[in-house]
């Protein structure tokens, strides 16, 4: 059964780069083990990097918008070179919280984590965590704002 889920997994990867719905995207890239919350808008030639038989390793929360060619990195290590023992190996979830929105070309190495309502700017590499709220940019990326609240959000804000 896993080889054929891997398989499966593998087709829809390939199936869902160049699809003309994000809907659409969303729907297989769920049915492959990828949690994807509401309102999640997916760009084409989204690319994950990750095993065959991985579940939930890349996490996307409610109304992220992840842009087209975003890169998105669970699993990394050197192949057959003779440095991948000593290079190490990563594979580690990756997680996009709430109202995130990831910009063209944007990579997100493994392990990483975007704070809810956070922005990384177009062809920022993202090599650390990013903090709820900052705009990042960059390459690797670094903190260069905040994003400022909407007023619809400060009116419905609770009161202390």
């Amino acid at each position: 059964m896993s080889a054929l889920f891997s398989l499966y997994k593998r087709l829809v990867k390939m199936i869902t780069v160049h699809l003309p719905s994000w809907r659409l995207r969303v729907c297989l890239l769920r049915s492959a083990g990828y949690s994807i919350g509401n309102e999640t808008y997916v760009g084409e030639e989204l690319l994950i990097i990750d095993e065959p038989g991985d579940r939930r390793m890349v996490i996307l929360g409610d109304r992220v918008s992840v842009a087209p060619r975003v890169t998105l990195v669970t699993s990394s290590y050197a192949n057959f070179s003779k440095i991948r023992m000593t290079a190490g190996e990563k594979h580690e979830e990756v997680v996009i919280e709430d109202d995130a929105w990831l910009g063209t070309g944007v990579i997100v190495l493994p392990g990483i984590r975007i704070g809810a309502r956070s922005v990384v700017a177009a062809g920022a590499v993202v090599t650390k965590d990013v903090a709820p709220g900052m705009i990042v940019a960059g390459i690797p990326a670094r903190e260069v704002g905040t994003v400022v609240p909407s007023q619809e959000e400060v009116s419905f804000a609770p009161t202390v």
